[in-house]
């Protein structure tokens, strides 16, 4: 599999949907090629910490644009991650694969009492993974500029962008009332 899929596709979905994606927070044990895709959008600051919940706790409120996450979502999580966003804030998160509607499920109730659009998509790499906005919805407000401007991308692009969030019609109705959008 290509590895630069899943850095490009975690990155650039949540950059590209954000009115101002300045701030960045990347919630990761691993993050170096996170911190490569973000360095793409110019002006952008990116801050790393380790995924962990004391790690969260420790930041500012209403600090961050977006947030690049690969910790697992509970109660906990989810509340320390909304707080540490900007009020129209997006996370992108990894989860479950969609067949695993039962734990998925569980985790989209939870962001759901945070974030008004709660969406999964398709990283490209047989993998997914879900956006959460608290105001800007993924495919109605991409910054279509912002994506077509990015240089050195192998992968992402303001096509690939909408249709990750295509959906088959078994997938919709496993989550019919969960995702948000």
């Amino acid at each position: 599999m290509k590895e630069f899929i899943y850095p490009e596709m975690m990155v650039h979905v949540g950059l590209c949907t954000s009115k101002t994606a300045q701030d960045v927070l990347i919630v990761s044990n691993n993050a170096e090629s996170f911190t490569k895709e973000v360095a793409k959008h110019g002006e952008t600051d990116s801050t790393v910490v380790s995924a962990s919940l004391d790690a969260l706790s420790s930041l500012a409120d209403n600090a961050y644009d977006v947030v690049v996450n690969e910790l697992s979502i509970d109660g906990a999580i989810a509340s320390q991650l909304s707080r540490v966003l900007k009020d129209d804030g997006q996370l992108v998160t990894t989860h479950s694969p969609l067949d695993e509607v039962e734990k998925n499920t569980i985790m989209m109730k939870i962001l759901g009492q945070y974030f008004k659009i709660i969406m999964p998509y398709n990283l490209g790499n047989g993998s997914t993974a879900i956006l959460a906005s608290k105001e800007y919805h993924p495919t109605a407000d991409i910054i279509l500029q912002r994506s077509d401007m990015l240089d050195d991308l192998n992968y992402y692009n303001c096509d690939v962008h909408v249709g990750a969030f295509a959906m088959g019609n078994y997938v919709r109705k496993e989550y019919l009332g969960i995702i948000k959008n």
